[in-house]
């Protein structure tokens, strides 16, 4: 889908973070070494993109879209940054059970952002008021 320029680069990192889920999802709970090393590469890759990601949309993209009334959206949003931290944590910990959870919450995580709260954003939001919200990126 395309996006606005303001919006474009958090919209290709959902690519990155759609490999990844699919990844997730597909590998088993064991403690093989292909498991360690994508539990590994799942929380490098969410501390360098994710986390940033998150951070912007948390600071500046949710507070104005709350401040034009969609709450709905927006309260999602943080509920599900705060549940992959939490798996994330648990990859970290080498909790193998948690991967496929991890893949799934992502997955549609970033589904929804795609097609909701992106589209809403550039439907309620002026295109200079996203511009001005995420050029500190």
């Amino acid at each position: 889908m395309k996006r606005c320029s303001s919006l474009a680069w958090l919209s290709r990192q959902h690519h990155v973070t759609l490999v990844l889920a699919k990844h997730a999802q597909r590998t088993g709970t064991d403690s093989t070494e292909a498991t360690r090393q994508l539990m590994a590469h799942a929380v490098e890759i969410f501390e360098r993109e994710l986390e940033p990601h998150f951070h912007v949309e948390e600071e500046t993209l949710l507070p104005s879209l709350t401040a034009a009334g969609e709450t709905d959206r927006v309260r999602r949003t943080p509920d599900e940054h705060k549940e992959l931290r939490c798996l994330t944590s648990r990859l970290r910990a080498g909790d193998a059970a948690s991967l496929r959870r991890f893949g799934d919450i992502l997955e549609a995580h970033a589904r929804f952002e795609e097609r909701e709260l992106f589209a809403v954003a550039e439907s309620v939001l002026a295109p200079a008021a996203t511009a001005t919200l995420l050029q500190g990126r």
